[in-house]
């Protein structure tokens, strides 16, 4: 949509092992009208930071559905994508969708939050660079060498056995750590790894035809893919 500005940006090599990507999305003007963000399935924890109202916080993280998210007309927030799995900190500490209350939690969210406020986006990188350190030193935050594995091999993961394969264990200690350390099943994580690599135009080996695709996107988000770019403009 015009008038919001979405970026992405890899975290140092040091960091690469549990975070993903540090994103911001923001308006730089408020829109003619409300912003529906349409998350998809997605097995990630994240660090979300409102700046337009720094006492905004959490960490949040979504299920094997998908979201709608109405951000209003003005927004900016900031956010530290971690990896799947990686959150060793207590599910207690997260929660689902958007984060719309004050931070009550323990963790220095707010004053995070303040740190990043009037910094252009390539400053705070560094910013969340030493908080996500924060966390590792804590170890609230760990690498995880099941989900790891499972992403070196995705291109010859086509079924749970392939996956369990990849990762030297039983189908029953893949579905025991999975559950555990991501909160998915794994015919569940490999589906969602599958549909996100499909959004993206990568090819997609779960997907044998183009209806069996259709089937799946609708089952995941309620929309097919032709009335899903039309209403989310994507």
């Amino acid at each position: 949509m015009d008038g919001v500005v979405f970026v992405e940006a890899e975290p140092p090599e040091a960091l690469r092992d549990v975070v993903h990507r540090f994103v911001s999305l923001r308006t730089p003007a408020p829109l003619a009208e409300d912003y529906r963000f349409h998350a998809l399935p997605d097995a990630c924890t994240y660090v979300v930071l409102d700046q337009c109202a720094p006492e905004v916080a959490g960490l949040t993280r979504l299920q094997a559905t998908s979201e709608e998210l109405n951000l209003g007309r003005a927004f900016h927030f900031v956010n530290i994508r971690l990896l799947p799995g990686v959150w060793t900190g207590g599910r207690d500490r997260l929660s689902f969708g958007q984060i719309t209350a004050p931070y009550a939690g323990d963790l220095p969210l707010v004053a995070l939050n303040r740190a990043l406020a009037g910094l252009e986006f390539p400053a705070q990188q560094a910013v969340l660079a030493e908080f996500v350190h924060d966390l590792l030193r804590r170890d609230l935050v760990r690498a995880n060498p099941v989900t790891q594995r499972i992403f070196a091999h995705l291109d010859d993961v086509h079924s749970v056995a392939d996956m369990a394969l990849a990762c030297a264990l039983s189908p029953r200690q893949l579905q025991r750590v999975l559950k555990k350390t991501t909160g998915f099943a794994p015919h569940d994580f490999l589906k969602v790894l599958r549909l996100q690599q499909s959004l993206r135009g990568a090819p997609s080996l779960s997907y044998a035809d183009q209806s069996h695709f259709i089937h799946a996107f609708r089952a995941a988000t309620g929309y097919t893919p032709g009335r899903y770019a039309r209403k989310f403009d994507v």
